[in-house]
């Protein structure tokens, strides 16, 4: 980049790439503005920058881009998804929209900065890399002023996608799963990446492709445990090395999560690109700038790390297991109403309900029951539901305490044991707090 610009549009301002960008170009005096789609996302994550509202997937020609680039200078692309969550999304996302940018901001003249992924090329296993790569090639071809950068494994102090699953991994007590071991990664420190991009920001970097990885590649099982030995967990008294067959099953099962919203990091696309390696060379970037992206063990040292992220690492590891607790709790207790509805509504006869009531009463409640174990599947209705499992269990409560206190007193607890399904479902609601 030939001169310093003044405005600069952020393109995924609020992820976990581009918030650390936002903010150190602000350090650099830059005017920044935003672009995502989700305004209450960007407002708790950025609140003090304008974030424009708008979804890369839709804006596919150069028109969609021309009124965010009236009075920018640079575009720095950080948007991006790791899998599909809709049919086309990477290509639309990665590609198309890409392209489009790029021929608005050679009319604009208005220079770019391309955020993409080590690794990314035509031949690629998996559509991310490959739909990142077309991006990279139509960015390339364009004629605009494009510096494309590329980085290996990031890790940082925030824990999303492979650092969310390096830390998951970490906190396993007693043992160490680890699969695919011997896999080679190359990582970098997300204030590694922050830095690479304002220096081309900034007119530090010329024009070109830089892979942003360290010198040295590491086995994937050496990270795992470098990261654990981080975080401050204790060691493992047995390193489990996971068979390649368990993969596809677990991949098979993230996926369908992730068709209910949930990212996990271990969907299919995460496994390929693990099992292709993460690497790349890092001679261009050194001789470019004079420096070396940091090695995994000095940059782990220079972040600070304390019981928050222990605590984080935990949370995420047990959050599967949460939210099937939730799930087969809630499915159970509705299933076990409609099974015993006889005997659950002749408590409520006895406290002077008519028959067809009691049972209608029982009935309702058990569906409600249902739907609510159904409806914390659905990674969109989640919190909500965690708040509608509370609302109801103390509905549950107030009621029974009114029409049969006795229950209180009942040897097997059934109304104290609904306490802690309440705490259960608040606990729930804050770990689903996503940024």
């Amino acid at each position: 980049m030939s001169q310093q610009p003044r405005h600069v549009l952020v393109l995924g301002a609020y992820g976990f790439i581009g918030a650390q960008v936002v903010r150190a170009l602000q350090q650099e005096g830059v005017e920044v503005t935003g672009l995502g789609r989700d305004p209450v996302a960007s407002a708790r994550v950025l609140p003090d920058i304008i974030v424009k509202q708008g979804d890369m997937r839709q804006m596919l020609s150069a028109k969609d881009w021309h009124p965010y680039l009236t009075g920018i200078d640079l575009v720095i692309n950080c948007a991006g998804a790791l899998q599909d969550t809709a049919s086309g999304d990477l290509e639309r996302l990665h590609h198309r929209a890409i392209a489009a940018l790029a021929t608005a901001a050679t009319e604009e003249k208005v220079a770019i900065v391309q955020v993409s992924a080590v690794g990314a090329t035509l031949e690629a296993s998996t559509d991310f890399m490959r739909s990142k790569a077309r991006g990279d090639a139509a960015l390339l071809a364009s004629g605009a002023r494009v510096t494309i950068l590329r980085p290996g494994l990031v890790i940082g102090q925030g824990a999303f996608g492979g650092t969310l699953l390096l830390r998951m991994l970490a906190a396993v007590p007693v043992i160490q799963p680890v699969a695919l071991p011997g896999t080679p990664v190359q990582s970098v420190m997300i204030d590694d990446v922050t830095d690479a991009v304002v220096t081309a920001a900034m007119g530090g970097l010329s024009e070109g492709v830089y892979d942003l990885v360290e010198d040295t590649p590491h086995s994937l099982e050496n990270v795992v445990l470098a990261t654990r030995r981080w975080l401050g967990f204790r060691a493992p008294r047995l390193i489990l090395r996971v068979s390649d067959w368990i993969l596809p099953v677990t991949a098979r099962l993230a996926d369908v999560a992730g068709h209910l919203g949930w990212r996990s990091p271990l969907r299919r696309t995460a496994i390929a690109v693990l099992k292709n390696g993460v690497t790349g060379n890092p001679i261009a970037y050194r001789s470019a700038t004079g420096r070396s992206i940091r090695p995994l063990d000095q940059a782990l040292r220079g972040i600070s790390v304390g019981r928050e992220h222990r605590l984080d690492a935990r949370m995420a590891l047990m959050m599967p297991v949460v939210i099937a607790t939730l799930c087969l709790f809630w499915f159970a207790s509705g299933l076990i109403g409609v099974w015993q509805v006889e005997s659950a509504a002749k408590l409520l006869q006895a406290t002077g309900w008519s028959a067809p009531l009691s049972k209608a009463s029982v009935v309702f409640w058990s569906f409600v029951d249902i739907a609510l174990a159904a409806a914390i599947l659905y990674r969109p209705w989640a919190g909500r539901a965690c708040l509608a499992m509370v609302t109801v269990s103390l509905v549950y409560l107030i009621s029974a305490t009114i029409v049969t206190p006795g229950l209180w007193a009942d040897p097997l607890g059934p109304m104290v044991k609904v306490i802690p399904g309440i705490m259960l479902a608040l606990i729930a609601h804050q770990m689903l707090e996503a940024r």
